[in-house]
């Protein structure tokens, strides 16, 4: 579910990044804040995985410095 945007936020977002800011900076912020936006929606909801359950899904093995 998209996460609904308020003007207000796009203006702060554009206000507070360098003046030399590309259109790819921005888009790049956009997507990056929706990706948490949802990620923390996932959260909330409890639709979260183990480590150890995706790990052991997709055959990857367990990280040292953890």
């Amino acid at each position: 579910m998209p996460i609904t945007l308020e003007k207000m936020q796009a203006h702060e977002l554009v206000d507070r990044m360098p003046e030399n800011a590309t259109w790819d900076d921005l888009i790049n912020e956009i997507y990056v804040r929706e990706v948490i936006g949802r990620g923390l929606e996932d959260s909330n909801a409890g639709r979260t995985m183990d480590v150890r359950e995706v790990r052991a899904r997709y055959g990857l093995h367990e990280c040292l410095d953890e």
